[in-house]
């Protein structure tokens, strides 16, 4: 093949085109363009070491909060229990307190300390007799002849409690056996 033949060629170029100007990295390079490029790059590297920053701050600061949330989540409930036991602290104050009295401070206490866990959403579980038995909500301690449906609550030995929706204690009952 003759050399005079050949065609000059066009200079090779990237396969990907962006659109911007092709970068002569020879001798004579095009320091204008490579300089905004590094500009760019610097100007998006920062960015990305700010947002992952701000990442990590907000990640820190949720664990913050949780950590808060469970130191103190007995807080509310502990201060409605307060006032229960300053009663009791004034009922053994006063020790020549009649019992009627003392049964009437005992029934006030109960009252206060019922109200405390109904407002921290501690609820109780007393079926009346005849409720279907649940077993998700009480435990049968006794099976016995009763005349009233098979596998319903005679009678409650010990109430149970709920925490919202969640068994804390279930409620001790007998049960009706089968005829």
């Amino acid at each position: 093949m003759n050399p005079e033949d050949q065609t000059p060629q066009a200079p090779l170029q990237s396969p990907v085109d962006d659109g911007a100007a092709p970068l002569d990295v020879g001798l004579g390079g095009d320091a204008a363009r490579i300089s905004e490029l590094e500009a760019k790059v610097a100007e998006l590297t920062d960015a990305s070491l700010r947002a992952q920053a701000d990442a990590q701050n907000a990640r820190r600061r949720a664990d913050e909060e949780v950590a808060k949330a469970r130191k103190y989540a007995v807080e509310a409930f502990a201060d409605s229990l307060l006032p229960v036991k300053d009663s009791l602290e004034a009922a053994i104050g006063t020790p020549g307190a009649a019992v009627e009295q003392v049964l009437e401070g005992v029934h006030a206490t109960l009252r206060q300390l019922g109200a405390a866990l109904e407002r921290n959403k501690v609820n109780q579980i007393a079926p009346p007799a005849g409720t279907k038995f649940d077993p998700h909500q009480h435990q049968a301690i006794s099976m016995v002849p009763a005349d009233q449906e098979a596998n319903t609550i005679v009678t409650v030995l010990q109430k149970g409690y709920l925490i919202a929706d969640r068994v804390l204690r279930p409620a001790l009952v007998t049960v009706s056996a089968p005829k």
